[in-house]
């Protein structure tokens, strides 16, 4: 069993061709740009869209911890207290409340990507395991792997590299494409907007190349954290030296925020504006001078 958050098919952005990403919850990174809110913790959690609320307080009446209270503006509910039983998603008339997080099978899962198979066959498409973070769930990701494996899917795996080696190295034995985030390559300013270092990330990326393995780099650009023509160019130096196939700048935007109000958060970048296309295309002309394949998203 694992916990996944969303089941995406017909994607075209996570690897070559069309493809089903699979997203698991769970996620060593906080970084504070997080589009994803919902994936970093590893337990189902309960979106509440203040907006959709009619007032009705079934989601009041059959709360067994009594966390959820009526007022005159909707509901209020105490996810402190909350234990998560799902009882007042499944009374909610309006949809207001929803799940993010589900147990899932490897059958499950296997069974769901398989309905589009011909779709992979004709576009050179497959299945895409990301998060969160799938190796933070990594004995569920490896089965997961070696389902699609047993069915002949090309298989991708998503991630940020912030795991140790031997589970890694395990996984990638499974895997086609790796997509690799590169947040940033000073170690300082990696902890700061992340949480924790890069040096295990950087390591791990040169083991993968090492491994022969197929590497697409993904960077999300965060202005005045890695927007930067130095930092962009010590980039291309570091990448340059390796046999990396691709890198896809992302820019920042702020389509997740609204998922913070669902979770009742506070958005932690509020006052960041998304980045420019202009600056987006100056990045890339830096990172095309050391003869690296460059696209550009959001």
């Amino acid at each position: 069993m694992g916990i996944v958050f969303d089941i995406q098919r017909y994607s075209i952005h996570d690897g070559p061709g069309i493809r089903t990403t699979i997203f698991l919850k769970g996620c060593p990174l906080k970084c504070i740009w997080c589009d994803n809110p919902e994936a970093q913790d590893s337990y189902p959690e309960i979106f509440f869209r203040r907006v959709k609320c009619d007032g009705c307080g079934k989601c009041a009446d059959i709360c067994p911890l009594g966390d959820i209270v009526l007022d005159k503006d909707g509901i209020e509910l105490d996810r402190l207290r909350c234990d998560r039983c799902m009882k007042c998603v499944d009374v909610c008339p309006t949809l207001a409340l929803s799940p993010t997080g589900d147990d899932k099978t490897v059958e499950e899962i296997i069974e769901e990507a398989g309905k589009d198979e011909l779709f992979y066959r004709n576009s050179g498409g497959g299945v895409t395991i990301s998060g969160g973070e799938p190796l933070f769930q990594p004995e569920f990701t490896l089965a997961l792997l070696e389902g699609c494996k047993k069915r002949s899917l090309h298989t991708v795996l998503d991630t940020c590299g912030f795991a140790e080696w031997e589970i890694l190295n395990r996984i990638l034995d499974y895997t086609d494409l790796v997509l690799f985030d590169i947040k940033h390559l000073d170690p300082v300013q990696h902890v700061s907007e992340t949480g924790v270092g890069n040096e295990l990330i950087l390591e791990n990326l040169k083991r993968i190349v090492g491994k022969g393995k197929r590497v697409w780099i993904r960077v999300p650009v965060i202005p005045n954290y890695n927007d930067s023509e130095e930092h962009m160019n010590n980039l291309a130096k570091f990448l340059s030296k390796m046999p990396i196939e691709k890198v896809s700048l992302l820019g920042y935007h702020k389509w997740g925020k609204g998922k913070y109000e669902a979770l009742d958060r506070s958005y932690p970048v509020e006052e960041l504006s998304p980045l420019r296309e202009e600056t987006l295309y100056a990045l890339k002309d830096i990172l095309e001078l050391y003869t690296l394949e460059v696209s550009i998203g959001y």
